[in-house]
């Protein structure tokens, strides 16, 4: 089911909407949580229901794992022993996630590296598994350091499977969400909410149906076409795209947006207009806001962020641009198109220290080109 779908608007938002307030309004409020944690669980069991329990066991292993790292205990010997948990919590994850979507790509450049015959059952990747792993291993990160502290279950089912954010993010920090779901200022229907939601919802529906479809016939038909093409072909299907994937993931995340407006919750923009950028690293402060958050937070400060060397803080741009691009999907050209990505933001930078600057125009020319030809390898 998605957000564009006549079943999901329909059937599946009117439901999950006049049944979580008709709870909350007789005062039945753990059971209009409930309603939406199992709404949610019935939106992602609707692509296949088979990788259900795949989630549930996640949110129970991640839950039980945060509820103990959120203790703070005082002993060096337990600060060591939670250290461990973090480390062992945070590769069960990567390796759940590894598995599903990895393990087939790891078989095939095995075999073609080594000419081996390897073979490995065909493995058809969960639903928004990326987006809920790494939601909680942010969690997990998050409970360690002490920001958060979550003890109820539902909260946390609620946190994770939310249906707007599920399958495709945005990627939520639980300290922002939680106060939400807890306040009671969301358990009364509000019109103003509700006209705000409906409206977003609308723009993000015209984004995708009208707009990004559009834009897919086109460039479908120049990557797909199975011919050469000459140089104003290939610039529209290339530029096509470019407009295709913007269009639709924005308007995916305006949809999602809206829709939980409607349940008085308000989600994290996740783009502000990145096309119109004036260096790579605006564009990913634009581009897909709380992946770049995620990335800076939990991967590029980790490994030591801007307060190491010049070659050390390169190194990890280009190492955070790498993941990111792998994180997408498992092919070599997300690798390359992330490794240009890193290897522009390392030029952007050095640009910058020297104190050089650029005319306005070519500046916006100049990053939108770079974009437009590395979604290309995207």
């Amino acid at each position: 089911m998605i957000f564009s779908s006549p079943q999901f608007i329909l059937l599946f938002l009117p439901i999950a909407f006049f049944g979580y307030f008709y709870l909350n309004r007789i005062r039945l409020v753990l059971a209009a949580k409930a309603w939406l944690v199992a709404m949610s669980f019935f939106f992602y069991g609707y692509w296949n229901v088979t990788y259900l329990p795949l989630l549930l066991g996640s949110i129970f292993f991640n839950f039980a794992v945060g509820t103990g790292l959120s203790r703070n205990p005082t002993s060096g010997r337990s600060r060591i022993s939670r250290r461990f948990i973090l480390a062992g919590s945070i590769t069960a994850n990567l390796a759940f996630l590894g598995y599903f979507k990895y393990a087939n790509f790891l078989i095939d450049n095995i075999n073609y590296a080594l000419g081996a015959g390897y073979i490995l059952p065909q493995i058809l990747l969960p639903l928004g598994i990326s987006f809920f792993t790494f939601t909680q291993i942010a969690y997990l990160v998050d409970s360690y350091r002490g920001e958060v502290k979550e003890y109820d279950f539902l909260n946390y089912a609620l946190f994770v499977t939310f249906f707007p954010h599920l399958i495709a993010g945005p990627i939520l920090h639980h300290r922002e969400m939680m106060s939400q779901f807890e306040s009671r200022w969301t358990w009364t229907v509000r019109y103003r909410n509700i006209l705000l939601g409906m409206f977003i919802f609308s723009i993000g529906l015209f984004k995708k149906v009208i707009i990004a479809d559009t834009f897919a016939i086109w460039a479908n038909a120049g990557f797909d076409g199975g011919k050469a093409l000459d140089f104003f072909s290939a610039w529209a299907t290339s530029l096509s795209y470019t407009f295709q994937l913007y269009f639709d993931f924005s308007g995916y995340c305006d949809m999602a947006i809206g829709a939980s407006l409607l349940f008085n919750i308000w989600l994290p923009l996740n783009f502000n207009s990145p096309y119109k950028a004036l260096d790579i690293q605006d564009f990913w402060r634009r581009w897909h806001m709380t992946l770049s958050r995620y990335l800076r937070d939990y991967l590029y400060i980790p490994l030591g962020g801007n307060r190491c060397s010049t070659m050390r803080v390169y190194l990890n741009l280009m190492a955070t641009f790498v993941l990111g691009g792998l994180w997408h999907g498992a092919s070599w050209m997300f690798v390359i198109w992330g490794a240009l990505h890193g290897a522009a933001l390392i030029v952007n930078r050095a640009w910058c220290g020297l104190g050089l600057r650029m005319p306005q125009a070519a500046a916006w020319l100049l990053t939108f080109s770079f974009v437009n030809i590395t979604w290309v390898f995207f």
